[in-house]
Parts: structure tokens; C-alpha cells; sequence
């Protein structure tokens, strides 16, 4: 099961059989003041420093949202979508809650995009999965509803076998469908690891398809938060995890991933780990 996504120039591969594939975070102004204000002034700069810091860092696909109050999303992501196409072929994930501003992000990227995101709730299907097919495009699909999020293994599978369903009625091909099982914080409830693990590996026996988290989420309320993520993204990636979304600039979130392929059989005489290390510690050489 291979999701292709890709720039005019440059594809990236998302599959069991290859090595984990990194979705940078970073470009998202929520809780980061001087990103939004360079974006509410329309000042691309910043935007266009943090995709490359993200690449520097091995990101192969960058989530770019731009989602700030009072302002002309729309607008915004077609502007950051071509400003960061100045700089990097890398391949987006053009991220809103908002079908519009997901068709104005589709409209002026070239090539294959990643929408994040659509879910099980009857709007976003009726929304977001037809601009899917229409773009040709991969999708992320998020295990809630209009219930909300479950907690409980089975309804979230069921409303995978939802989406699945209705995207494939709709042309969309089982490979471009990227499902998160969605981690929540087990500071507020110890299971809620446990239940995201046991989805992940449902997912990935019963369907077959590609999976991404917000790893991030899991370690909210706790201290020393990159560790818990990085354990949580390990234990992930046996599960069936393909391409979390993470932040890359974290070596030892990166370290993890490495350290994850190597482990699996995916990573030839150790040299994505032995590089990644290298860059990390040049001095070392």
C-alpha cells in the first residue's frame, strides 16, 4: 500500500515496506505570535525560513496551515503555498478545518497534494472528500464523528470502514487514504495510549492503509514531553504508524524515527541513522 504525494519535481513514497516518512508541524501559527503576525502582515519570510529549517531536518512532507482569527484563510494558504514553493519542491499537506480554504490550497498547488484533514462527520464527507477526488489528492481521515471522538477501539474502526466506504464510492483509491486514529492526552486518561496503539495495528490489519498521528497530543499535561513522544512514536511505528506528523527540528524525535526504521529492517547498512547522527553531531567527525 503506497500514498504518493508529490511537487512538479519530487515525490515521496508512504508505505509499510518504506522508511518512516515525517510530516513537518511547524508551520502553524497556533500559539505562535510572531508567525501569525508575519502572516496576518502578509510577510512570507518566516514562513519560508521555518520550511527550510524543517527540510534541513529531513521533513519530507510539510503540513502548512494557516488558520488565524479574522483573517482571509483562503487568501493566506494560497499565498503560503507559493511562497514556500520559492524556496522547496518539498510536497504539502495543505491543513484546514475549512473545505474552502482546502479548494483554494488545491487549486494553486502543483502536483499531488496531502489535505489534512476529513472525518467521519456527515459534512466533511459531503465537503472534503469530493475535492479530494476532484484534485486527484491524498487525504488524512480522522476517526470521529459528529458523536465526537471515541474512545473506544471499535467505533473509531468503525468509522474508518466509514470513510474508507464513501471515499472509495467516490473514486478516491484506498492508497490515498491516510487514516489517524487520533492520540489524545493520557494525562487525562491513562488508556487513551493504549486505545491509539490498538487502532493503529486494527487499521493496519484490517485495512491496509497508510496511518499518521499527532504524536504531540499524547504527552499534553505531562513533563518532559519529548521523551513520552518519542516512546509513544516508537511503539507507534510497530503498530502500523507511517508518517506522523511531528516536529523533525527534535532530534531525538527524528532520533527515534531513525532509530525505528533501522530496528525494522528498513534502513541498508544503518545509513540514514549513521547520516542523520552525523548532521546532528558534526563536530564528532
Amino acid at each position: 500500500m503506497e500514498t504518493k504525494i508529490s511537487t512538479l519535481t519530487k515525490e515521496v513514497i508512504i508505505g509499510h515496506d518504506h522508511p518512516v516518512v515525517m510530516i513537518g508541524e511547524r508551520i502553524n501559527p497556533t500559539g505562535r505570535k510572531k508567525l501569525a503576525m508575519s502572516l496576518e502582515s502578509g510577510d512570507m519570510s518566516l514562513l519560508q525560513a521555518e520550511a527550510l529549517r524543517q527540510v534541513k531536518a529531513d521533513a519530507q512532507v510539510l503540513d502548512v496551515n494557516v488558520g488565524i482569527s479574522g483573517c482571509d484563510e483562503s487568501a493566506l494558504m494560497v499565498q503560503a503555498i507559493k511562497a514556500i514553493s520559492e524556496v522547496t519542491d518539498t510536497p504539502l499537506c495543505i491543513d484546514s478545518a475549512k473545505p474552502e480554504v482546502l479548494a483554494a490550497g488545491l487549486s494553486v498547488y502543483k502536483g499531488k497534494a496531502l489535505v489534512n484533514s476529513a472525518n467521519g462527520e456527515e459534512s466533511k464527507l459531503r465537503e472534503v472528500l469530493p475535492l479530494v477526488a476532484q484534485y486527484k489528492a491524498a487525504v488524512v481521515c480522522l476517526t470521529m464523528d459528529d458523536n465526537g471522538i471515541p474512545t473506544d477501539v471499535s467505533t473509531r474502526m468503525k468509522i474508518a470502514d466509514k470513510i474508507v466506504n464513501e471515499a472509495t464510492r467516490l473514486g478516491i483509491p484506498l492508497e490515498d487514504i491516510i487514516i489517524d486514529p487520533l492520540a489524545m492526552s493520557v494525562s487525562s486518561d491513562d488508556q487513551a495510549g493504549l486505545g491509539a496503539l490498538t487502532t493503529l495495528a486494527q487499521i493496519k490489519k484490517n485495512l491496509g492503509v497508510n496511518q499518521t498521528i499527532g504524536a504531540s497530543n499524547v504527552s499534553f499535561g505531562l513533563p518532559d514531553r519529548p521523551i513520552v513522544n518519542s516512546v509513544f512514536l516508537a511503539m507507534a511505528v510497530m503498530k502500523g504508524l507511517t508518517c506522523p506528523i511531528t516536529d523533525p527540528t527534535n532530534w531525538m524525535i527524528r532520533e527515534t524515527l531513525l532509530l525505528s526504521d533501522l530496528m525494522l529492517g528498513k534502513d541498508e547498512f544503518s545509513m540514514n541513522f549513521i547520516s542523520g547522527y552525523r548532521e546532528q553531531y558534526p563536530e564528532e567527525d
